[in-house]
């Protein structure tokens, strides 16, 4: 079985395919199994079912991954894009709803205007923040309330909650004068709620994301690695950041492969 979402969620080990403000987002974490496969481009790879990838996506998180509600399937830009490295791999993709616990490349939300004038976390002291649970939002916004305190404000009050669609309501409902997410998340609700919220401040916490494999499973890493650079070499990569508006998060200058444990 694979795991994928933004690498800014992961918690497990593995390969990463990384680049400077890389919009690869999509994790893999191969997990034991004795099922192989013979169709094309994919003969000995260690998959769960025979002729098909299965990915795990936490699949809450527009755009990268969520539910179309009309199809009641798993669609956004990381479904695409293993989609298309799945078919250079010669195998069908499934996509299982899976949590994941960090996220990375940070930015805040508020509301159109920003009345609040919000630019930066040291402006949250003392206000209502919506966050998801489990995130590395989470945990900053924890740390920047424990500054709060120390310089003598009253600390962030943080609503915490499971969905980010949930979270961004909170915003909308005016619970919260902020949510804070991934960057690309905050620009995808911001699109598609024109002149209703704003950015807050600049991306903080800017981080790499990429495909990571189990470390030991060089054929796998090798396929995949093939496959996606297929993807990019033949224009579908550049087609998909620019179906999902996330021209400002595609990879660039670097794109290097490096095994990590």
């Amino acid at each position: 079985m694979f795991t994928t979402k933004r690498p800014a969620r992961r918690s497990l080990p593995g390969m990463l395919l990384t680049g400077v403000l890389v919009m690869l987002t999509v994790l893999l974490a191969a997990c034991g199994s004795t099922s192989t496969t013979t169709g094309t481009g994919s003969s000995g790879l260690d998959l769960k079912v025979p002729g098909v990838l299965t990915v795990g996506s936490d699949t809450t998180y527009p755009p990268q991954e969520y539910i179309d509600t009309a199809t009641n399937k798993a669609a956004g830009f990381d479904v695409d894009l293993i989609t298309a490295v799945a078919k250079n791999m010669g195998l069908q993709v499934n996509v299982v709803t899976t949590k994941f616990d960090t996220i990375i490349d940070e930015s805040l939300l508020v509301a159109s205007g920003n009345p609040k004038t919000i630019k930066s976390l040291t402006d949250l002291c003392g206000q209502n923040v919506g966050v998801q649970t489990g995130t590395i939002e989470q945990t900053d916004l924890q740390t920047a309330s424990n500054d709060c305190k120390k310089a003598g404000k009253p600390e962030i009050k943080m609503v915490v909650l499971q969905d980010q669609t949930a979270v961004i309501q909170t915003l909308a409902n005016q619970r919260v004068v902020a949510t804070f997410q991934d960057s690309p998340v905050t620009d995808y609700y911001n699109k598609q709620n024109p002149g209703k919220f704003a950015v807050g401040g600049s991306v903080v916490n800017a981080g790499l994301e990429g495909i990571a494999v189990r470390k030991s499973d060089t054929a796998m890493f090798n396929a995949v690695k093939n496959a996606f650079t297929k993807a990019k070499s033949d224009g579908t990569y550049s087609q998909l950041i620019q179906k999902w508006g996330l021209t400002n998060e595609a990879i660039s200058i670097v794109d290097r492969r490096t095994l990590v444990a």
